[in-house]
């Protein structure tokens, strides 16, 4: 993990929305940290630094309370719909050694077969990793795949010392020929145009 993820955390002791505001016009983030079995902590967050971290899925964060080092996973990050600016963190305590369960990206590396199409149908797999090695991304190779293929989650190559939680069968690629299936239904739709045209043509000709 890196040193980047290490940010200093503030006690927090006011709460309310009126609170909350406070804080972000100060440019810092307020967040709760919950799990095992420990009574939720109220931090305040530096904002830029926050946001910078967490542009990365299943960011884990390395705060100093108090003097106290503690691991926490970003569990849930809420945004202002229209500015887009973050506004609370739910973070969940994890420790050294320890696995959860994350969803990770999935990201697509190659072209297929050329006449095809590539249909993402999974976006993420959940896996099951050591909390200070979560992935950013799982890289699946569709290059020079052909019309038909499947790849599934357990087909998938994982890192190192994760596991795979998802259902193996879950389609997560599928190659198909949607170029070819495009350009037929184009061509239908101009010949349902040209009928309708002679057809217009014909009822006008009779009156």
């Amino acid at each position: 993990m890196s040193d980047d993820n290490k940010l200093v955390a503030e006690a927090r002791t006011q709460f309310g929305k009126g609170a909350a505001r406070k804080i972000r016009a100060a440019g810092k983030i307020p967040a709760v940290i919950y799990g095992h079995g420990t009574e939720p902590q109220h931090v305040t967050l530096p904002g830029h630094e926050v946001a910078l971290i967490i542009r990365k899925a299943n960011a884990i964060l390395d705060l100093d309370i108090s003097g106290k080092s503690q691991l926490a996973l970003v569990k849930d990050v809420q945004k202002d719909p229209v500015r887009q600016i973050i506004e609370h963190l739910d973070l969940i305590v994890v420790r050294k050694g320890e696995k959860v369960i994350v969803d990770i990206p999935v990201h697509l590396e190659g072209e297929s077969a050329p006449g095809t199409s590539v249909n993402l149908d999974a976006t993420t797999i959940s896996i099951e990793v050591e909390a200070t090695h979560i992935p950013e991304r799982v890289v699946v190779s569709i290059e020079g795949l052909e019309e038909g293929t499947h790849i599934t989650a357990a087909e998938v190559e994982l890192p190192s010392g994760s596991t795979l939680v998802s259902d193996p069968e879950l389609l997560v690629v599928g190659i198909t020929g949607e170029v070819a299936a495009d350009l037929g239904e184009e061509e239908e739709s101009a010949g349902e145009t040209e009928g309708a045209a002679e057809d217009a043509a014909a009822e006008e000709s009779a009156e």
